[in-house]
């Protein structure tokens, strides 16, 4: 086998050498080209293809190019990618924007890698990077990683205000991507500037340029442009609510406006119709800029013909890819933006809201448009200002709608516009590829032409655009480039072909005789020089003068020939007439060219069968170039007469060419007024001509002689001649007689023989017997046959009587009276020959025909009809003459008694009686029977019909076939055939329920009788599910697969290849069809069809015809067949590789079903690419030089063919050659090789230990990688599960959907629920024990005691003598706190300096004694109390405007995941879970059910609700309880305990509780009752009640009570897993150490569940934190003036930055969001269980890592949940540094501003809050430590000098009856 390693060789050289340096008319690229740009300076055109860049010059010749892929990334991991990224694998890069920026000559590029960098590479050579750098972060992330996420750019400037510079920029328009910044529209840096990079955002403070709610919009961006100082972004986005359908904006801002203060959004619409709602063609594919010719601007700009126009194609989201073409003058989109902004700043409202704008991207309206402002301000502040609103949305109502130009049925994905001569021309992509060519003409737009595209390409790219000069447009398909001419003119070569295209480049040059555009043609300009191609007018000659011309009169004659639209034609061009060879020279006057006519010798022959010759004529300017052509016709009056020779004189005198008669000479001559006499008859004189007319009789019958008497006129001439009469039928000539008076005529006629028709035709010519001419005749009668069609008596005498025809008693037959003996007056009895059907029902009620002869003349002849006995209703409608009755049987009588004789037979003669009671009885007996059909074969069928069904029995063929109709149950089944066994095709089964019941199958017969045979059943329909491959060769005989359910129950299965019918291919009924070769019930496979190659170049549609149910196979597609390069008797050896050349192989073939012969030998094909293909030579020769002929070969020329399934190509010949001898190439290898083979087992085993090693490494870093993979497949089917489950909670969540407390119950919740006392406390229930009789004094105490407390002097006492009371303690402190914060929240501005004063003395504690870290950590003092309740009152409205939306997703995700799987009801352990310590380590099996829940007393209404067969009762109650009770929040619901859950599998209900009697027992322990225990199926129905706690119900559930307080006596219970700490002891006394390793492991395999649980809530997390750590959306102002307050402290006591960055986190961070995170029912009204609770702190914790500073060494040994999130920590933490960056660069907030927030919250809230129970509860405090507090304020001198002392005495006196001093 030596062969083997040549051949290898020979192979890698083919490759290499497959190149092309031809100039070819397109590129092809590697992979898919995402985006083409073309540099107008160069011709350049740059391809941004998937992993590669290409620069091309403009005729599409490869420059340069640079690989960008693939590269290891992973877009959670931050750029550089380094080995801590250890999810990174080799990710394709896809390019997402191109942009030249010409002034510093490089190429923006940017690509979907390394979180979408962007990088310049040189103009003129891409292969040299300019500038890259992925270290720089995410300040300079640009595109997307996302591949359907579309991002667009423009380039542009921007002028530093610091420094007056003006710097390169580029303008971004961007979708939302999972990994993406939310950034909009973003400002990109292109050079270095001061401290910023390159690409780094310039703008940070818009709202479009950084939303949390971006995402929902899914915007979709499609072009941008700038023009006239603006810049402009065209996109689709849906309205932000839960309406998902898309609307198409245009955004424009002020190039110079640096804040996007301008930034407005246009909706724009495309409809039909007129009204603004609706909006057909909503979403936007595609758009070009361009100024329109003059035609069309006149119509749309006519006041502004130098308007650009925005040419943009949309397509409809309802219509199944139907699109449209419309037109936005760019002075009409800046006019309604300008409208619509104007009503804004002049402040018009509706409702309380803008007239006519919004404000997109923010949570919660605000009140936008509500200052009135100066009308004059929109011209004032063009490009908006930063006191006014923004960013601003159009209403839909004011919506910019224009109805489309042009709309198509399929969907366009490109336009590009040129203008030629004024006109406009659109050329528009669509998505299979083709290019369409449409004239934007006002009046009437329409498609003229298309530019064919390959369909398996793909659909052609929105960058399509044309070369410098117009002339030459690009289309982009999937890999490839193309260059297309914009017309193709020239391959017209008529003016009819010219115009008839309608090309609005294309017009007919007269004077060159050639299809040409305006610019081509020389004198083009000139009036009629150039015929416009849609005007459709070419050069005609209208008329000639003379219109026509005797062939003997030409001589020396000019013709007069009117042109109307000829051009001006003067000197050097010379105008010549050409009458077929014959030429002369024309000259033009006006609109005439005037020429002499040929002579007759240049007169072509007159034709035999005319009687003139029409001659070609053409008008030709300088050397032969046609203007003109038509046909002259020269006439021949002598040929007239050979036209009607029976009528020489009439035809001659009546021509049009006005020729006259000559009577003497018998001829027919051109007009001449010289020659005159009574012989000349003129033109029109017909009455002149002697003539012979009227003859008598009229109608002469067959087979006697008739004597004929006919008139003559004008005879004079032929006065004493002898006349003979003839006629062709007869071929015979008779005497004429000539009457007295001469003017009459007789002819004793013929005995005329003709028996073919009963009627016919007879003309007669008279001619001169002695110079035998003919005279014209007229003479014409009628000969008739009575025997033809009259068989019998009764059809004979139906005969008309004009005829004469009787029945000849005789002869029997119909003939001619006069010919007949004896005349029969009565017809014979009627005959009966036949009787159909000869089976009749025995009900009757069916139609039988009686055939047979004498059956009466009319219907009304019929008198009686009997069959079997039975009367026969006759049918007069259906009657035929004597042939044919038709009636309808009665029904049979019923059997008489037993004991008297039958009266009928129900076998019997038919009987006819007719008129004149004759009587006709059939020898064909009839019979009367009942049919009985016994069994049905198929017993099922698809629900589509089409089925086939055999019907079997006994006596089925009763009737005939139009009499029976047979139905399954009530569909109709199409009757097929009829006789022994009958059969029909079903009809589509109406029904809903499949598979049906078995229905009966119902033959009916006639009207009266039915007969069913039960047993057909409807099933599903076949249903396919995928197939393979995806294309064929038009040749077919591809075989196809495909995959589906159901095809047993098919009988007919075809596979359809049907043309589809477009603009430029007309409907046609021709199909393609090949049955099924193979089938089972799951696969189907068949030979793809043969078709027509002439309609490759339509759409062709493939389908399956199942039966009557037809399936499409949408994307398969035909392909040309492949093209061969000839070899030529190649010399081949045995074995050697055969390499064959050509075009399109790998389309629709594959190496594996390609099948080669060399002769009669197959040959392996080992490799098959696009232009060629390898097999391998036969291992010996061939016997045969061609698979059709056999004999020996010797070493002669062999065929070598190429068969791809139908197809088979003769590719040429190849010769074997002969090895006489053994070459020496051969036997030096068979010396080496086996040294070489023992040297390398020498070096295998030496190296086969090393290897092991390895071996075992790969087979673990392979088991890793698998396990990998899984988690992320899991992950991603997790997540997009819950994505589309959740879509119902999060496409609208507004803030009334969100269950928010309010205010009162926010704050008791965060004060006062970590109390103690909990949700009972004091503060929460709000009810004191004060007696009534006391009240008012208790409450003015109180206030005076508020009083006290607005002391700040006694207040910093109050509290200093609380914290120096070591019995008060941190529990004590933070409810103190929490009192004093609801006592003081009037005062919030008071509240917040008791809070810095006590914080400063802190600080300085801290400082300068203790750990300033550790300030803030814990809430050690009162004072870090309050600061955690000062944060969380002035961030309530900050969470329910932002953060409080992505916190409430977050939860509902985590809660909607863990409910997905298990969850253990005992051990709160969950199947998905986040806390390794909460995961529940065994594989619990379940399924999900659908319950259908009816709840009592609300309806017959049901709600299905998702639940597991494993969930406990009381765990299905709560997610039946939170379905039900979706729209209350979870406090308004009833509780689990407070209702019943029953089920009705029958008659009987059944209770469903967690424990029964029924519960399961395992030893000691004792199951929870779940669904599945209960054997509750899915789509049960269960019904849910109020439980109501009366004596009488406790009566009667007595009994229940007890058996469960017995349940529970035994508290062993177990719900999924019993504890592992309580196994039984024998197992764990038998147990190895090895069994509980192996179990710990197995246990570990499960952690896997922790890395699918946070893969699939990874979004919701991000949404969290970025929402919380996004300091470019709105920062709290609490936040900002905290911060600032620490920053300055920090400064004072020379704080280092980690200090300051920790007392953020613990102020912030780790105070409130952690709290809240943990606690979300502290801000929402909902349940947070055990489960969710565990998964929530694991997030808390991973915020809490993000915000500490120190860096956490992980190992093996670290708890999973820090592990879980390790590799996002960096990325968090970043988040929060930038976050603190951020907030210190912001505006600081003034105490002043401070002072007044704080008041608009004590205002709107303190009035709500239990005030005087916290004073009542301070008091408390205040009462037991009075002394010491007494005793403080008595050491203040401040506290003395207020008489502070007194006013406490006083209060407790009041309060307490307290003895004081006083």
């Amino acid at each position: 086998m030596a062969w083997r390693p040549l051949a290898v060789l020979s192979l890698l050289l083919c490759f290499g050498s497959s190149c092309c340096d031809d100039i070819k008319d397109h590129f092809l690229s590697d992979t898919i080209i995402n985006n083409v740009i073309q540099d107008p300076q160069t011709g350049r055109i740059y391809l941004g293809a998937i992993n590669n860049i290409y620069q091309l010059n403009y005729d599409l010749q490869k420059e340069s190019s640079a690989v960008t892929g693939p590269k290891n990334d992973n877009p959670h991991c931050t750029p550089p990618i380094t080995a801590q990224c250890t999810d990174a694998k080799e990710i394709n890069n896809i390019n997402k924007l191109l942009l030249i920026n010409p002034a510093n000559g490089t190429l923006i590029v940017c690509g979907s890698l390394f979180r979408g960098i962007c990088s310049l590479v040189n103009l003129n050579s891409v292969d040299k990077p300019v500038y890259y750098s992925d270290t720089k972060g995410e300040k300079t992330y640009v595109a997307s990683t996302e591949e359907s996420v579309a991002v667009v750019g423009v380039i542009s400037y921007f002028i530093d205000a610091n420094t007056n510079a003006n710097l390169s920029v580029f303008l971004v328009g961007k979708g939302y991507g999972s990994s993406d910044s939310s950034k909009l529209i973003s400002t990109r840096l292109l050079q270095e500037h001061e401290e910023m990079d390159v690409f780094e955002n310039m703008v940070e403070a818009s709202t479009v340029q950084a939303s949390p709610f971006v995402q929902r919009y899914l915007h979709d961006f499609r072009h941008a442009f700038k023009h006239n100082g603006y810049i402009y972004f065209l996109f689709s986005r849906t309205p932000g609510t839960s309406d998902s359908r898309k609307i198409t904006f245009i955004a424009r801002l002020c190039e110079n406006d640096h804040h996007y203060y301008s930034y407005t959004e246009l909706q724009l619409n495309c409809s039909n119709s007129a009204e603004q709602q609706e909006n057909k063609y909503n979403k936007v594919q595609a758009a070009y800029l361009a100024k329109p010719g003059q035609v069309l601007a006149g119509a749309i700009t006519p006041t502004n013909p130098n308007d650009k126009v925005l040419f943009a194609v949309f397509s409809a989201d309802e219509d199944g890819g139907k699109s449209a073409l419309c037109m936005y003058p760019l002075s009409s989109i800046n006019a309604r933006l300008e409208e619509v902004i104007e009503s804004c700043y002049i402040g018009e409202v509706e409702d309380e809201k803008p007239k006519t704008v919004y404000s997109p991207y923010i949570s919660k309206t605000e009140a936008i448009c509500k200052t009135k402002r100066d009308k004059d301000m929109v011209k004032g502040y063009k490009c908006g200002a930063e006191f006014l609103p923004s960013p601003l949305a159009s209403k839909p109502e004011y919506a910019l709608a224009v109805k489309p130009i042009f709309t198509r049925n399929d969907m366009l994905t490109a336009v590009a516009v040129a203008v030629e001569n004024e006109h406009t021309v659109a050329f528009l992509g669509t998505s299979g590829a083709d290019v369409l060519k449409v004239h934007l003409d006002p009046n009437q737009t329409y498609l003229y032409s298309k530019i064919q595209g390959e369909r398996t390409d793909g659909e052609v790219n929105k960058n399509l655009f044309f070369n410098s000069t117009l002339d030459i447009l690009y289309i982009t398909t999937g890999k490839k480039i193309t260059k297309v001419p914009v017309q193709a003119c020239e391959q017209k070569h008529d003016c009819h072909s010219c115009v008839t295209q309608r090309d609005p480049y294309c017009g007919w040059c007269v004077l060159e005789g050639r299809c040409t555009r305006k610019k081509d043609c020389r004198k083009g300009a000139g009036e009629n020089a150039w015929l416009w191609s849609p005007k459709q007018t070419c050069v005609t000659i209208q008329s000639f003068e003379p219109p026509n011309i005797s062939c003997k009169k030409t001589e020396r004659t000019k013709v007069m020939i009117d042109i109307p639209s000829l051009p001006s034609i003067s000197s050097p061009d010379s105008l010549t007439c050409e009458f077929d060879d014959y030429r002369s020279s024309a000259i033009m006057e006006g609109m005439q060219v005037i020429c002499y006519l040929p002579t007759s010798e240049n007169i072509p022959p007159t034709p035999e069968t005319q009687d003139f010759v029409a001659v070609p004529v053409k008008i030709t300017v300088n050397d032969g170039i046609e203007v003109a052509s038509s046909t002259f016709d020269f006439y021949n009056c002598a040929a007239v007469v050979k036209r009607s020779e029976n009528t020489p004189c009439i035809a001659c005198v009546t021509s049009k060419w006005g020729c006259q008669w000559n009577t003497q000479d018998h001829t027919c001559s051109d007009r001449d007024d010289t020659v005159t006499g009574n012989h000349i008859i003129q033109h029109m004189e017909n009455d002149k001509c002697p003539q012979f007319e009227i003859p008598e009789p009229l109608l002469i019958p067959v087979g006697i002689k008739t004597a004929i008497q006919f008139q003559g006129k004008n005879l004079d001439e032929y006065r004493g001649k002898t006349f003979q009469i003839g006629t062709e039928l007869m071929k015979q000539v008779g005497e004429v007689t000539v009457e007295a008076d001469g003017s009459k005529y007789s002819f004793e006629g013929y005995e005329f023989e003709f028996d073919k028709e009963p009627e016919v035709n007879v003309t007669f010519y008279v001619k001169d017997k002695a110079t035998d001419r003919k005279i014209d005749s007229t003479l014409r009668v009628v000969l008739y046959n009575c025997s033809v069609r009259r068989e019998d008596c009764s059809l004979c005498k139906n005969a008309d009587r004009k005829y004469n025809c009787v029945w000849c008693d005789t002869t029997k037959s119909c003939i001619y009276r006069d010919l007949c003996i004896k005349e029969s007056e009565h017809c014979p009895p009627p005959k009966i020959t036949d009787i159909v059907p000869r089976y009749g029902p025995m009900n009757g009620q069916i139609s039988v025909t009686i055939k047979g002869s004498n059956l009466g003349i009319k219907p009304e002849d019929i008198k009686r009809i009997t069959v079997a006995g039975v009367p026969c209703t006759h049918q007069p409608e259906k009657y035929s003459v004597s042939t044919s009755v038709v009636c309808e049987i009665g029904s049979f009588p019923p059997e008489p008694p037993v004991d008297l004789p039958s009266e009928h037979s129900q076998v019997g003669a038919v009987e006819v009686e007719v008129d004149g009671g004759r009587t006709g009885r059939s020898e064909v007996l009839f019979t009367y029977r009942d049919p009985i059909p016994r069994a049905v074969s198929p017993t099922k069928g698809p629900a589509a019909g089409g089925t086939v069904i055999t019907i079997t029995g006994e006596d089925l063929e009763t009737a005939s076939k139009e009499d029976i109709s047979i139905t399954v149950d009530r569909e109709p089944c199409e009757v097929l055939t009829f006789g022994q066994v009958i059969t029909c095709k079903t009809g589509p089964y109406k029904g809903t329920k499949t598979p049906s019941d078995k229905f009966p199958v119902i033959v009916k017969y006639g009207k009266d009788t039915s007969k069913d045979v039960s047993g057909f059943e409807y099933s599903t329909n076949p249903k396919i599910t995928h197939y393979e491959p995806p294309d064929s060769f038009v040749c077919g005989g591809r075989k196809i697969r495909v995959m589906g359910s159901g095809f047993d129950q098919v009988q007919s299965v075809t596979m359809r290849v049907l043309p589809s019918s477009d603009e430029f291919n007309q409907p046609t009924n021709v199909e393609f069809e090949q049955e099924v070769s193979n089938r089972s019930d799951t696969l189907l496979e068949f030979f793809s069809p043969v078709v027509n190659k002439t309609y490759i170049n339509q759409s062709l549609r493939t389908v399956i015809q199942l039966d009557n149910l037809v399936e499409n196979l949408t994307g398969f597609a035909y392909h040309p067949d492949p093209s061969f390069d000839t070899l030529s008797d190649k010399a081949i050896t045995e074995s050697s590789i055969i390499s064959v050349n050509g075009k399109g192989f790998s389309k629709a073939m594959t190496a594996k079903e390609a099948q080669a012969f060399v002769g009669d030998e197959p040959c392996p094909v080992t490799i098959l690419e696009d232009d060629k293909l390898f097999l391998v030579a036969p291992a010996r020769p061939p016997k045969s030089t061609s698979r059709r002929h056999r004999r020996d070969t010797s070493s002669e020329a062999m065929e070598l063919t190429i068969k791809f399934g139908n197809g088979e190509w003769n590719v040429g010949s190849v010769r074997f050659e002969r090895k006489y001898e053994v070459p020496l190439y051969i036997i030096i290898p068979a010396v080496l090789i086996p040294m070489v083979l023992f040297i390398a087992v020498s070096i295998y085993c030496y190296r086969r230990k090393s290897q092991q090693a390895e071996r075992e490494y790969e087979k673990i870093k392979n088991q890793l990688a698998n396990l990998e993979e899984s988690v992320r497949d899991r992950c991603k089917k997790e997540f997009t599960d819950l994505m589309i489950e959740m879509e119902d909670h999060t496409s609208d969540l507004s803030e009334a959907r969100i269950p928010f407390l309010d205010y009162k119950n926010y704050t008791n919740r965060v004060f006062f629920l970590p109390s103690k006392d909990g949700a009972n406390d004091v503060m929460i229930t709000g009810k004191l024990d004060i007696p009534e009789s006391r009240r008012a004094i208790v409450d003015q105490a109180l206030n005076q005691f508020s009083n006290l407390l607005n002391s700040k002097t006694f207040l910093i006492n109050f509290i200093r003598t609380l914290e120096d009371k070591q019995e008060f303690n941190a529990r004590n402190k933070v409810y103190f706190a929490s009192l004093l914060t609801v006592a003081l929240h009037g005062k919030l501005e008071y509240y917040t300096d008791i809070m810095r004063t006590l914080l400063l003395e802190l600080m300085e504690e801290y400082v300068h004694s203790k750990n300033p870290k550790l300030m803030l950590r814990r809430s050690e003092t009162v004072v870090e109390r309050m600061l955690c309740n000062w944060m969380s009152i002035c961030l309530y409205q900050f969470l329910k405007d932002s953060a409080g939306e992505p916190l409430y997703k977050l939860f509902k995700a985590i809660k909607h995941q863990v409910e997905k799987g298990p969850v253990d009801a005992k051990m709160k352990k969950a199947k998905y879970t986040l806390n390794d310590t909460g995961l529940l380590g065994d594989d619990v099996e379940y399924t999900v059910l659908t319950l259908q829940v009816l709840v009592h007393g609300e309806g017959p209404d049901v709600t299905p609700v998702k639940v597991l067969n494993c969930d406990t009762i009381s765990q299905v109650k709560e997610k039946i309880i939170e379905q039900v009770y979706r729209n209350l929040s979870y406090s308004q619901r009833p509780t689990v305990d407070s209702v019943a859950l029953e089920w009705r599998p029958g008659s009987t209900g059944q209770i469903l509780s967690d424990l029964d009697l029924t519960s399961q027992k395992e030893g000691r322990w004792k199951r929870i009752n779940t669904l599945a225990h209960y054997n509750v199926r899915d789509g049960a129905t269960l019904v849910l009640s109020r439980v109501l706690h009366t004596q009488q119900s406790f009566d009667q559930h007595q009994d229940n009570h007890e058996e469960r307080n017995a349940l529970l006596e035994d508290d062993k219970v177990f719900h999924l897993v019993r504890p592992a700490d309580e196994l039984d002891e024998v197992k764990s006394k038998r147990g190895s150490m090895k069994d509980k390793a192996t179990t710990k492991a197995i246990t570990e395999i499960y952690l896997t569940r922790l890395l699918s649980m946070k893969g699939t809530l990874q979004q919701f997390v991000d949404d969290f934190f970025r929402s919380v750590l996004c300091s470019g959306t709105v920062v709290p102002p609490a936040v900002k003036y905290f911060f600032d307050f620490l920053d300055e402290q920090a400064q004072k006591h020379d704080v280092e930055d980690e200090t300051i960055h920790i007392w953020k986190t613990n102020s912030l961070p780790l105070r409130f969001w952690v709290n809240i995170l943990k606690n979300p029912h502290f801000i929402f009204d909902v349940h947070v269980t055990e489960v969710v609770d565990a998964s929530l702190s694991v997030i808390a914790q991973t915020f809490m890592d993000a915000c500490t500073k120190t860096e956490h060494k992980l190992t093996r040994e670290s708890p999973s949940n820090k592990l879980l999130y390790a590799k996002e920590i960096s990325t968090y933490k970043k988040m929060v540094d930038d976050y603190y960056k951020g907030i210190r660069q912001m505006v600081p907030v003034s105490d002043q501003d401070m002072n007044t927030h704080l008041a608009e919250i004590s205002r709107s809230h303190t009035d709500k809050l239990n005030t005087q129970v916290a004073l009542h509860q301070l008091y408390q405090y205040a009462s037991k430590y009075y002394d010491g507090i007494i005793r403080s304020l008595e050491e203040d001198p401040a506290a003395q000098s207020k008489q502070l002392t007194l006013r406490l005495q006083q209060i407790a006196a009041a309060l307490e009856n307290k003895v004081t001093d006083l």
